[in-house]
């Protein structure tokens, strides 16, 4: 037994992607009224998963080496020809210890849900399985399913456990995230039968294959579209607003956290390694899209009433600078816009949680209603100003190097010219002029003057040991990475460089 753990021959990426959903299938057999009890085996599961998942790529994964490692390769349905390939590699294992963490303190965060329990806490767990395949399937039609297992649990939680206007939100959502898988799977399905007769739908089989420019430009345009649904890009962001408005902030942790990452995973996985000459092609229009995406969605966060949607905005402004990084084809950008992925996942979902517990103590939506929350609740105040401060890049914070870093991406891009260069920095700085105005004046909206502070029962509980223990545990992350940011660069930098060294080759 000693020697099966220890060696590279354990399923590890299948005992990770099957366990969670399993276990949480055994919620089922729980008795109906034990909802302490459920809370309690839900999060040991998400603990348990999130320490196997450490100690399997702390002595089974290589950092210096950017091939991928801990392959799993089973024929699944040999009527299909479809196998079930795992892998990891620099790229994903971010990703996975982030969904790791995030659904950890998600699941923490969802203590006072009491209706539906068993429900709830399976679907976490199902999205738990999800969110770990996508990141590590090594098969097209195997990333698609794990992709659409997301789906199902997100609508379930949105219109079950959401705000009053949670069934257009969860319909809205479903209807454009279902509307991008179609152009996903024709891709994948393009992809997987271009050129013979059997379906070749492994990765490392269709990295190498060349395509005619037309139809790769045709596969580069279905992807797209999928992923900028998802990440999401505009126009195709209507969808996260509402989904953020209503749905429950333990839901809004994972979204902003994990799933929005999961469309920025799938550009750099398949468009940019898979199809480079027309990633090259629409590398430019990326980048215009990012800086429209980081000028307008800030412009927009500055005009919403509702504290939820007007984080959302700020998320969909933050995304720009992982299509900027995506876009620039360089070294630099590329793992600014990984960094800015684990970053930006700490620092939303952190913003939804703390959101949400001042919506369980105040029960008001609108920013223009609060006001004087400072003195009565000093503790949220406290974590929302740092948390604020972090999403604004402050120096010191792990926002800050990461949309550096894509700025010096941009600069010493070899793609662009000089003059072009100097306009892009340019419209990326008023962005991030943009930013504190709208997350500084939410911060004196909530938190200063005297409104509710001087309202007849106004006796607020402050955070208690369980919500401090949330916003401390990803506020630790993000000072860490801006304190220390090649903790991160560590895990990505090999796969980056080849990534992009297959680009100049070609």
């Amino acid at each position: 037994m000693y020697l099966v753990f220890t060696t590279n021959y354990f399923p590890w990426l299948t005992t990770v992607v099957v366990f969670p959903i399993f276990a949480g299938l055994l919620l089922f057999f729980f008795p109906h009224r034990g909802n302490k009890v459920m809370r309690w085996y839900t999060i040991c599961i998400c603990v348990l998963e999130l320490l196997l998942t450490t100690y399997a790529f702390c002595y089974h994964f290589e950092l210096d080496d950017p091939l991928i490692q801990l392959m799993e390769d089973y024929k699944w349905i040999p009527f299909l020809d479809f196998y079930w390939r795992l892998g990891i590699d620099g790229l994903s294992i971010g990703p996975i210890l982030l969904t790791g963490f995030i659904t950890t303190l998600a699941t923490l965060a969802a203590w006072p849900v009491t209706r539906d329990s068993r429900l709830f806490h399976f679907l976490m767990l199902a999205m738990y399985s999800g969110q770990i395949g996508s990141f590590s399937a090594r098969d097209l039609l195997l990333f698609f399913i794990m992709w659409e297992l997301e789906l199902i649990p997100v609508y379930l939680l949105l219109s079950m456990w959401g705000g009053k206007k949670r069934l257009y939100s969860a319909t809205k959502f479903i209807l454009y995230t279902a509307g991008g898988s179609i152009f996903l799977l024709m891709g994948v399905l393009g992809i997987g039968l271009y050129g013979s007769n059997e379906p070749t739908l492994n990765f490392e089989t269709s990295a190498n294959q060349s395509y005619p420019i037309a139809l790769e430009i045709l596969f580069y345009i279905g992807f797209l579209i999928a992923f900028a649904v998802k990440s999401p890009i505009i126009p195709l962001h209507t969808w996260l607003p509402d989904t953020h408005g209503e749905a429950h902030y333990s839901t809004c942790m994972l979204l902003a956290g994990i799933l929005l990452k999961m469309g920025a995973y799938g550009l750099v996985r398949i468009n940019m390694e898979l199809l480079p000459h027309a990633h090259s092609i629409f590398s430019p229009w990326l980048i215009i899209l990012g800086i429209i995406q980081i000028i307008y969605a800030a412009s927009t966060s500055s005009g919403q009433r509702n504290l939820k949607k007007r984080i959302a905005y700020s998320s969909v402004s933050h995304m720009g600078f992982i299509i900027i990084g995506i876009g620039s084809i360089s070294d630099t950008g590329l793992n600014g816009a990984i960094l800015q992925i684990i970053s930006h996942g700490f620092i939303g979902a952190a913003l939804f949680f703390l959101a949400g517990t001042s919506y369980d103590r105040i029960r008001l939506v609108y920013l223009d209603e609060m006001g004087g929350l400072a003195i009565p609740i000093p503790k949220i105040f406290m974590t929302f100003s740092i948390l604020s401060m972090a999403s604004l890049a402050l120096p010191g914070m792990s926002g800050f190097v990461a949309e550096l870093i894509v700025f010096f991406g941009i600069i010493t891009s070899q793609k662009y010219l000089l003059m072009a260069k100097i306009v892009i920095t340019l419209v990326m700085a008023i962005g991030i002029i943009l930013t504190p105005i709208y997350l500084l004046s939410m911060l004196r909206q909530m938190f200063y003057g005297y409104k509710l502070f001087n309202a007849k029962n106004s006796y607020f509980f402050d955070s208690g040991p369980r919500e401090l223990f949330v916003a401390i545990s990803i506020l630790i992350p993000v000072i860490g990475i801006g304190i220390y940011p090649d903790f991160v660069f560590s895990l990505s930098v090999d796969k980056v460089e080849a990534i992009l060294s297959n680009y100049f080759a070609r």
